[in-house]
């Protein structure tokens, strides 16, 4: 294929996977792509989930019928890539050139080089909506508006933070309120000054907050609960505390450990279930980052919402009042464990702090200060939420659902 193609064709190829096989972009992932087509092409699949159905209204006006997907992807790419300020001949180029290379498709070149004539260029005019099992529960928790700032936050490609070691090399960037740095244009992360050092690594600002709120301390004894990828163990770690860092995926711990080893940080790393898992003493203080539906991660994944459904969050909810109950038995008295869910749904969040006070009478909530977190993020309650609308003009974060409870002798 002509160079600039490939990528193109494999942006298509994920398209297809996410919306006819109902698989993440990161699993359709071509691997046997040059690292730079590959992540080309994911930048690219993923720009056309962020304006799916913007696209799809510049579409319909020149289609008597809607195509088969291949079809409809090959076109949906061009107009999101134009939109994006791509030249349109070469655009429209790569398009019928990604047609005529498949069987399936070659009778259809004409067609797209049609359609794709048809369509004015310029910028999509509307912003995608999130699905409705996803927008009526948003909607009633946060109104109408927020939940539109919220989707106007989804169609923009974020920006990258990092968390930093205290006097560690860093890049240059804008330093967030909270202590992250934002970086607007990372290009490759490996490449960037302090990586190989290991003072830092890359955690969205929201999701550095759950460890700040549990405030360990040097020589404390620190269990990380479902830790993997270990953003959240490093920062512990960098405390001094004497952390354990659990997680029921061996492959995701890999991950962790290799992030352990560059920033020169300890932690005992264990796989293993902790439903069923004991430790040999107590704790502490816990994090618990529990499964959840990943809905405050739409900004940075948004295949998402045509991968996930409703169908998986009673079994979520319920798994994650599991892990609360388990990992208060662990706690000393006086201990304390932080709960926290990327989630935007407060049957992830909100519910499962009332929830969790009702089963543990010797619960309590503590509302810690956090240096940069505002008044407004707090709930009455006690917990911190966090939403993709938050610095909406500085490019978002993530959506978290944090509490932090106390266990009272």
């Amino acid at each position: 294929m002509a160079e600039g193609v490939k990528a193109r064709a494999a942006a298509v190829a994920m398209l297809d996977a996410v919306l006819g096989e109902g698989r993440m972009l990161t699993e359709a992932a071509d691997a046997g792509l040059p690292p730079e087509d590959r992540a080309r092409a994911l930048r690219l699949a993923s720009a056309v989930l962020r304006r799916l159905e913007p696209a799809d209204h510049a579409l319909a006006v020149h289609l008597r019928k809607r195509p088969a997907l291949r079809v409809m992807n090959i076109l949906r790419l061009a107009v999101v890539e134009r939109a994006m300020g791509a030249p349109g001949h070469g655009v429209v180029n790569a398009a019928v050139a990604i047609a005529r290379s498949g069987k399936k498709t070659t009778h259809m070149a004409g067609l797209v080089n049609a359609v794709l004539r048809a369509v004015p260029e310029g910028p999509l005019p509307t912003v995608q909506k999130l699905p409705r099992w996803l927008r009526q529960p948003m909607v009633h928790a946060y109104g109408r508006e927020a939940v539109t700032a919220i989707e106007a936050v989804h169609a923009v490609e974020p920006p990258l933070d990092l968390s930093l070691r205290a006097g560690a090399e860093a890049p240059e960037g804008q330093a967030l309120s909270t202590g992250s740095l934002r970086l607007s244009a990372p290009g490759q992360v490996s490449n960037l000054p302090g990586y190989a050092k290991g003072g830092w690594w890359v955690q969205d600002a929201a999701a550095a907050l759950p460890a700040k709120l549990l405030d360990a301390q040097k020589g404390e004894r620190v269990l990380d609960l479902c830790a993997a990828p270990g953003g959240k163990t490093m920062q512990l770690a960098a405390t001094g505390a004497e952390v354990t860092a659990l997680d029921l995926s061996e492959a995701r711990l890999k991950r962790l450990r290799e992030n352990l080893a560059r920033t020169d940080l300890k932690a005992e790393v264990i796989a293993a279930d902790a439903l069923t898992w004991q430790p040999t003493a107590p704790f502490d203080a816990i994090l618990l980052d529990a499964p959840c539906s990943a809905t405050g991660t739409i900004r940075r994944h948004p295949d998402l919402p045509f991968v996930k459904d409703e169908t998986e969050l009673a079994t979520l909810v319920t798994l994650q009042a599991q892990l609360v109950d388990r990992a208060v038995t662990w706690l000393k008295p006086g201990g304390r464990l932080v709960f926290s869910t990327c989630s935007l749904l407060p049957a992830e969040g909100e519910d499962q702090l009332s929830q969790t006070l009702a089963r543990h009478p010797k619960l309590s909530v503590e509302r810690m200060p956090i240096q940069g977190v505002e008044d407004s993020w707090w709930t009455e309650a006690g917990g911190l939420r966090t939403r993709p609308d938050f610095w909406g003009d500085q490019g978002g974060m993530d959506g978290f659902f944090m509490a932090r409870f106390r266990l009272n002798a």
